[in-house]
């Protein structure tokens, strides 16, 4: 791996114009594919297996026309205190606003609430009109949703309170940028700041956004919907930084040993990259996991984002080595650039230095002086690191999933407001009610079981309403309306839902008839549950596969089990932190979070996904070094201190930027992304600073030889991919140098340079 990844780097430094070429001609053919691309069809949430989406399938079959994937608005009237909705002037209002909104070219129908049962609330204060449209949210025009607007409008001007719902509202487009501008900012700065040059901080930002560009162009070229580059936009950013961090620094070592710049960037890739490359599989195995899920949305996500790291993996080992060449010396520091490298590395060499790495060959640094604090008292610091991140894990033993709806919004959405005032009006189970489909076909009399399913619904207890059934055009098939007495995201409902479905079965023994549950409420209970009962395997084919190749690239298996229990840590660390923050309402005032309530079931697997796939990344671009110094010589002890001294600061670097571009996440109005953030910002600082930087070394210390090692009978099976560089530091380069096509036009003036520290 090292050697053909040491012949890339060199290909890559010397042909650097046609390479940079290359990438720029696959930017614009990408980018070219996807503005010609048709527009994508929003992403139809389904769920196969499920109950809701049986009833779904049925519904559609049997009710043509009726598509349940169309957009649709609900806009709630609220009388002024004291005042009736139905009185004169306010029903005229109410009615003129309807009518107008149900004059739209796209709106299906527009239901007048005075027209329609239990559409206006009992003390006569509050109503409602649902909207429908013929189209799905994404495809509704600037005029249809202005008129939602305008509707709201008139109906204050009239005296009344008038707030909107429904999915014809789009999302508030806050969203799609500024949190990445930050992130790059941020992101700007931590590296000026970790290389004390431009050039240095402008190459991984440069590729990380090659990188993205790419695949996020290919991801819409390839017709996906916008909401499917999401994982892909944050992770591709993540890691294009990521990988480029590690292999620019890793020049920047190999150049201050003495290399010049075309065989430290053929070093830098041939080591670092090969760090790069098998980071970047952990990450794609952990994405394209999410096909265990069964949620053809998380595929699509998924395997998005997967490819969109494998080209970030491409750039960072083709396109890196190559603008390296254009600025060989500009990445280094002015101090660096003064003293060259090349006749002193020579030299040196010639000496027979101590090879690259090893323990106390440069004056220590803040990496070496913790690396020694931890070795010289491992076990104290490991039971601190342990207790620490458990005693943080404990809410996560109070973990409830669910999937908050428009009640987790802030007050100051008109959602929220629309949530409360039906709640406040019609009873908390208003907004999450529960469609029942009875399919009747098998049935002799299809209406009497209609009619028995009625029954068994209004005698449930925790229903507080029902709807007559309404039959299909075939007469075979009807719909009902249940109304819980509880919310939606209440664990009473969902107990409810589970009722009604164990008691189906006692229809269809009396009538022939199948009873099936669905709606938001129903669909949000089956996400739930197939999210979590998805979560253990999920969690085993990641952590396993992942073991695998750690065990291949460190040759041990005692690293990479340790890696996957540091993982572990980390990760139920995070989830303890939002049980703590959205769950129970610490900190909630702090962080905005304005509705406490169940974890969005969706959380813990893209946590797991996404922090799987950042840990990997740190484990290999520390542990690398550490078994680099141990194959080259150093004892153990020394081999952690090596580690350190060359990869502290540059995973402490990445770590800094991942928390900065998630934690600006938290700052966002939907609880999701605030949840998303936290989690994620919270978990890369547990992983990095206390697994990674901590418990590593401190295991690493008690273990000593044995970490390095494997069975007799395992190390004949497990091939040998050589990630430190073996054998390039043995003289196992493939060729002879050949003259560079392009050189350095300002080669570097001193013949005997002095070695500097990086």
């Amino acid at each position: 791996m090292a050697t053909f990844l040491y012949r890339l780097g060199r290909f890559s430094f010397r042909r650097r114009r046609l390479v940079a070429l290359l990438w720029v001609v696959i930017l614009a053919a990408c980018a070219f594919a996807a503005a010609k691309a048709p527009t994508a069809a929003e992403d139809g949430f389904s769920m196969p297996g499920t109950e809701s989406q049986k009833a779904f399938d049925l519904l559609d079959q049997r009710f043509p026309g009726g598509s349940s994937n169309t957009a649709d608005a609900r806009i709630v009237f609220v009388a002024p205190e004291g005042q009736k909705v139905t009185a004169g002037a306010n029903k005229a209002a109410v009615e003129k606003i309807v009518a107008d909104v149900a004059s739209g070219s796209q709106v299906k129908g527009a239901l007048n609430p005075f027209d329609m049962a239990g559409a206006v609330s009992k003390d006569g204060r509050t109503a409602y009109s649902t909207i429908s449209y013929d189209v799905q949210s994404i495809d509704l025009t600037d005029a249809s949703t202005k008129a939602l607007e305008d509707a709201a409008e008139k109906g204050k001007d009239a005296g009344l309170t008038v707030e909107l719902g429904g999915s014809a509202l789009v999302p508030d487009a806050e969203l799609g940028g500024t949190t990445e501008l930050v992130g790059v900012a941020a992101a700007a700065v931590v590296l000026l700041i970790t290389f004390g040059s431009l050039a240095a901080a402008g190459l991984p930002l440069l590729t990380a956004i090659v990188g993205i560009g790419v695949g996020v162009a290919s991801i819409v070229a390839l017709g996906m919907s916008t909401t499917t580059t999401t994982l892909a936009l944050m992770l591709g950013l993540a890691v294009g930084i990521d990988y480029a961090l590690f292999i620019v620094s890793r020049y920047r070592t190999e150049r201050a040993d003495g290399h010049s710049a075309e065989e430290a960037v053929a070093r830098a890739v041939g080591t670092a990259g090969s760090a790069v490359v098998f980071a970047g599989l952990t990450v794609v195995i952990a994405l394209a996991g999410l096909s265990v899920v069964g949620i053809p949305v998380l595929t699509k996500m998924g395997l998005a984002a997967a490819g969109t790291v494998v080209i970030a993996v491409l750039v960072a080992i083709t396109l890196l080595p190559a603008l390296l060449g254009f600025f060989r010396k500009t990445v280094l520091s002015r101090t660096e650039r003064r003293a060259g490298g090349s006749a002193g590395g020579r030299r040196q060499r010639a000496r027979g230095g101590a090879v690259s790495g090893a323990a106390g060959s440069a004056k220590p640094n803040m990496g070496t002086r913790w690396a020694r604090f931890v070795i010289r008292r491992p076990l104290t610091v490991l039971l601190l690191g342990v207790l620490g991140l458990g005693l943080i894990s404990v809410p996560a033993l109070d973990l409830q999933l669910g999937m908050p709806g428009d009640e987790s919004k802030p007050t100051s959405t008109t959602q929220r407001r629309a949530y409360d005032a039906l709640a406040d009006g019609f009873g908390p189970g208003f907004n999450g009610p529960l469609t029942v489909v009875v399919d009747a076909k098998g049935s002799d009399d299809p209406k009497a079981a209609a009619a028995q399913a009625l029954k068994q619904l209004s005698a449930t207890d925790g229903i507080v309403a029902t709807t007559p059934p309404a039959f299909n055009k075939a007469g075979d098939t009807a719909v009902l309306t249940a109304v819980p007495a509880t919310g939606p995201s209440s664990s009473d409902t969902t107990d409810l839902v589970h009722t009604i479905r164990d008691e189906a079965g006692g229809l269809k023994s009396k009538t022939g008839a199948t009873m099936l549950v669905t709606g938001t409420t129903a669909v949000n209970v089956d996400v739930s549950q197939k999210l979590n009962d998805a979560l253990a395997p999920y969690l085993a084919l990641v952590v396993g596969l992942a073991f695998l190749l750690l065990m291949i690239v460190f040759r041990s298996l005692l690293v990479p089990l340790k890696a996957a229990l540091g993982f572990l840590l980390s990760v139920t660390a995070s989830f303890g932190v939002i049980v703590a923050v959205f769950q129970w309402g610490r900190l909630a005032d702090v962080l905005g979070v304005e509705q406490t309530g169940p974890v969005m079931s969706i959380t813990p697997i893209f946590l797991i996904g996404v922090v799987f796939g950042l840990a990997m990344d740190y484990e290999v671009f520390l542990v690398t070094r550490m078994r680099e110094a141990y194959v080259h010589g150093a004892r153990p002890g020394e081999a952690i201190v090596a580690g350190f001294r060359h990869s502290a600061r540059v995973v402490v670097a990445a770590a800094v930027i991942m928390i900065a571009v998630f934690a600006g996440f938290i700052g966002m109005n939907e609880s999701m992304i605030k949840m998303m953030g936290l989690g994620l910002a919270s978990a890369v600082f547990f992983d990095a600073f206390i697994v990674r930087m901590t418990i590593v070394p401190a295991v690493l210390a008690l273990l000593g030889d044995r970490a390095w090692q494997l069975p007799r009978w395992l190390e004949k099976v497990v091939p040998q991919v050589d990630v430190e560089g073996e054998k390039l530091t043995h003289g196992g380069r493939a060729a002879a140098p050949v003259a560079d096509p392009d050189p350095d036009p300002d080669p570097d003036p001193d013949p005997d340079p002095v070695r500097v520290r990086v």
